[in-house]
């Protein structure tokens, strides 16, 4: 890293950064705390990961430049809190407790820091600091739920184990109507196997093609608006598809919303830009398992949640949980 660290923050400094990490890359804000965002950049390089899991080193690598560009573009001095929301933080987020904290300090000043799991930045993009439940879909699917005294989460486990109803849980469904059809037993689509050679090209060429891939999911979930287009076409078998995917998302919003009072339920992420064709079939599937909650609409994806607990807690006002897993908050004093 080069450059001289950024001023260092008094303990009031209204200077905040908030980070977005997920496999795309990172997404950077910084602002201050009376103004609200000021500057943003972004990297497409995503942070790789080791035996101790995400790598804190390559993260600051990627991150400090971004840092500096920002603050320059912002015309603040000094930042004293950051909010890093990281993919993966809850299972493999060892080597970020143990270093980021102690980086950002010798790196940028910063005096607080809040690490959050990807979830936890779409729950409070969504939510902010009420009571409910959170759906984040792309590629993948998980739901986080918390009655502001703990955390629940469901699902989340990875395109071979889980992630039931995310875009790579919809595209392997598809495909494997399409090869259905293709071999022509029961339960195929026709519609599904053409759209299915279209993107692929000759079936029996897909698994060479699928399997040695390392980013099998993202591929799989290449095909999930395929599949959404053909639902709304009025072919059977990817409405039923869609309609399984409403309801495993429905069973994981249901495993971790609070059950008591009247708690929010708000649904985030990519997959849902498929429309009315999961849409519709997931409001009902909502409405059925979860009629003591209210469904309302997220007011922000994870980067604006990274905003408001970096806000909220350079403000003093962060009552999301604290969490070693979810929500780690630690005061980067010392290397």
């Amino acid at each position: 890293m080069t450059g001289a660290p950024l001023g260092r923050a008094p303990a009031s400094a209204g200077g905040f950064l908030a980070v977005d990490s997920g496999g795309s890359g990172l997404r950077v804000v910084v602002g201050d705390v009376e103004r609200g965002p000021l500057a943003a950049r972004d990297s497409r390089v995503p942070v790789r990961t080791g035996d101790r899991g995400i790598d804190a080193g390559h993260l600051m690598e990627q991150l400090v430049p971004l840092v500096r560009a920002s603050t320059a573009d912002a015309g603040i001095a000094a930042l004293g809190t950051a909010a890093v929301g990281a993919a993966g933080f809850s299972t493999l987020g060892d080597a970020l407790r143990a270093e980021l904290p102690g980086a950002l300090r010798r790196e940028c000043g910063i005096q607080a820091v809040a690490l959050a799991a990807d979830a936890v930045t779409a729950y409070a993009g969504a939510l902010g600091s009420r009571t409910g439940a959170v759906v984040a879909a792309g590629t993948g699917l998980i739901a986080v739920g918390t009655d502001l005294t703990s955390w629940r989460r469901a699902d989340g486990w990875g395109h071979l184990l889980g992630d039931c109803g995310g875009g790579a849980w919809i595209g392997r469904a598809g495909l494997e109507a399409a090869l259905r059809a293709y071999d022509g037993r029961e339960g195929g689509s026709a519609r599904l196997l053409e759209c299915a050679e279209e993107l692929f090209g000759p079936m029996r060429e897909l698994p060479g093609k699928l399997y040695p891939r390392p980013d099998r999911p993202a591929v799989l979930a290449s095909f999930a608006p395929r599949v959404a287009d053909c639902a709304g076409e009025g072919d059977p078998v990817a409405v039923a598809v869609l309609h399984a995917a409403a309801r495993h998302m429905a069973d994981s919003a249901a495993a971790v919303c609070p059950a008591e009072g009247r708690p929010e339920v708000a649904i985030t992420g990519g997959l849902f830009k498929l429309g009315a064709a999961l849409l519709v079939p997931l409001e009902d599937e909502l409405a059925g398992r979860l009629p003591h909650a209210r469904r309302v609409a997220a007011e922000g994806d994870p980067l604006h949640g990274s905003v408001r607990i970096a806000t909220e807690l350079a403000t003093g006002a962060l009552s999301l949980p604290r969490d070693e897993k979810m929500l780690y908050v630690a005061s980067a004093q010392g290397d």
